[in-house]
C-alpha cells in the first residue's frame, strides 16, 4: 500500500515529544477542560495500535489526524487517491453550505436565521401553497426541520430526475411542522444553496471560491447543478482529505485561518448548538452539523455517505479526517467503525500524549 505522507514518521515523532501542540484554537461552545493544555502530540502506543485497526477497514480510503494545528498522521488505504486530490465528500457538503449561509448573514446578503425560504425563491413556490411554506425559515433548512417531506433516501432519485429541483423541494407535502422533527433531506441544504445565488448574484461555487477555497488555499473544483443552474446544495461537492482538515481546523480555531478572520465565531458557536436530534442515529443536530461526544469529550462531526468524516474535538485539538469509498451499503457497519477508531485509538492517544 503507498503512503501519502507520515505514517511510520508520526509515530516517531509522537515518541519523541517532538512538535508541542500551539494553542491556536480559540473559545469553543462548550467548556473547555484541562486535558488540552495538559497534554500535547499522540500516544506511539495507540497511534499505533489505531493504524492497525485502520488497515482492516476494506472501505477506509484515508485517514488524518490534526492536533494543534500539526498534521501527525496522514495515511492512504486501499488504494485511496493522493490526499491532495479530490474527493466526492457527499453529504459532508451540508457543513459547507451551512458556513457559506454564515458568512451571507454576516456580509448582509441573507437576513437571518429567521428569514423565510419564499423570500428569495417565492417564484418556485407551487400554486396556492401551504400557509406553512411562508414558515420555513433558513434556520429550519439548516437543522432539518422544515416539516416538508423528505427529498432523500427513497424519494432522492425522483426529486434529482424532477425538471425543476428548486420547485419539486418547496411543493412537497408537510409532514411535521415547520420547527418540527427533524427530517433529513438534501432538498433543504438545496434550497439553501439556490437562496445563497439568489440573493448574492453569484453561483455557490464562486462564492465557495471566494469565501472559503481562497482563504484557506484549497481547491473545491464545480460540482452538479440542477436544470435551472444551481449548484447541489448538500451533496457531491469535492474536496481533498486535507482540504476537509483545513475546513475542520477553521471551525476548531473559531472561524479563523492563518491569523485571518473567515467565518464568525458566532456561526461556529450557533451551528454547534443542538436543535433537533435525529431519529436514525440518536445524535442531536445543529445547523448542517452533527452533536455528540466521545469519552466524555464534545464532539462535532460533519457526514458523508459512506464515511466521509471531519470529527473535531475542541478540548483536545483535534481535527480528524476519514474518507471512505462511495458505495458502501447501508447498515455495513463501516461507519460506527470508524467511530471506534477514534473513540478507542485516536482520542485515547490524544489524551495521553506523547
Amino acid at each position: 500500500m503507498r503512503i501519502a505522507n507520515v505514517a511510520l514518521a508520526a509515530i516517531l515523532l509522537a515518541a519523541s515529544g517532538c512538535g508541542e501542540a500551539r494553542n491556536t484554537a480559540q473559545t469553543a461552545p462548550a467548556e473547555k477542560r484541562d486535558t488540552a493544555s495538559a497534554t500535547s502530540g499522540l500516544d506511539p502506543a495507540q497511534l499505533e495500535r489505531a493504524l492497525e485497526r485502520a488497515e482492516e477497514l476494506p472501505n477506509l480510503r484515508s485517514l488524518i489526524v490534526m492536533r494543534g494545528g500539526e498534521e501527525l498522521v496522514a495515511r492512504r488505504f486501499n488504494g485511496g487517491p493522493d490526499l491532495d486530490w479530490t474527493v466526492n465528500i457527499k453529504s459532508a457538503s451540508k457543513s459547507v453550505i451551512s458556513a457559506l449561509v454564515g458568512i451571507a448573514i454576516e456580509r448582509g446578503i441573507l437576513e437571518g436565521v429567521d428569514q423565510s425560504v419564499l423570500s428569495e425563491l417565492d417564484r418556485y413556490a407551487p400554486r396556492d401553497p401551504d400557509p406553512r411554506l411562508r414558515e420555513v425559515t433558513v434556520g429550519n433548512l439548516l437543522s432539518m426541520q422544515a416539516g416538508l417531506e423528505r427529498t432523500s433516501g427513497g424519494n432522492y432519485g425522483r426529486w434529482v430526475s424532477s425538471p425543476n429541483w428548486v420547485r419539486y423541494a418547496l411543493s412537497r407535502p408537510f409532514v411535521e411542522e415547520p420547527g418540527g422533527a427533524m427530517l433529513y433531506s438534501t432538498g433543504s441544504t438545496h434550497l439553501l444553496s439556490a437562496m445563497l445565488t439568489e440573493a448574492s448574484g453569484e453561483s455557490t461555487w464562486r462564492l465557495a471560491q471566494q469565501w472559503l477555497a481562497d482563504p484557506l488555499d484549497i481547491a473545491i473544483p464545480q460540482w452538479e447543478r440542477d436544470p435551472q443552474g444551481y449548484y447541489l446544495g448538500g451533496n457531491q461537492m469535492a474536496m481533498s482529505p486535507r482540504a476537509m482538515a483545513k475546513f475542520g481546523e477553521l471551525y476548531r480555531q473559531g472561524g479563523t485561518f492563518g491569523g485571518e478572520r473567515v467565518l464568525p465565531e458566532q456561526w461556529i458557536e450557533r451551528s454547534w448548538q443542538p436543535q433537533t436530534t435525529s431519529p436514525w442515529s440518536g445524535e442531536q443536530y445543529g445547523y448542517g452539523w452533527f452533536i455528540s461526544e466521545v469519552s466524555g469529550h464534545p464532539l462535532y462531526y460533519a457526514w458523508g455517505y459512506g464515511g466521509q468524516m471531519i470529527y473535531i474535538v475542541p478540548e483536545l485539538e483535534l481535527t480528524v479526517v476519514m474518507t471512505s469509498a462511495t458505495d458502501v451499503e447501508r447498515g455495513s457497519g463501516h461507519v460506527d467503525a470508524l467511530r471506534r477508531l477514534l473513540a478507542e485509538h485516536i482520542v485515547p492517544a490524544a489524551e495521553i500524549g506523547a
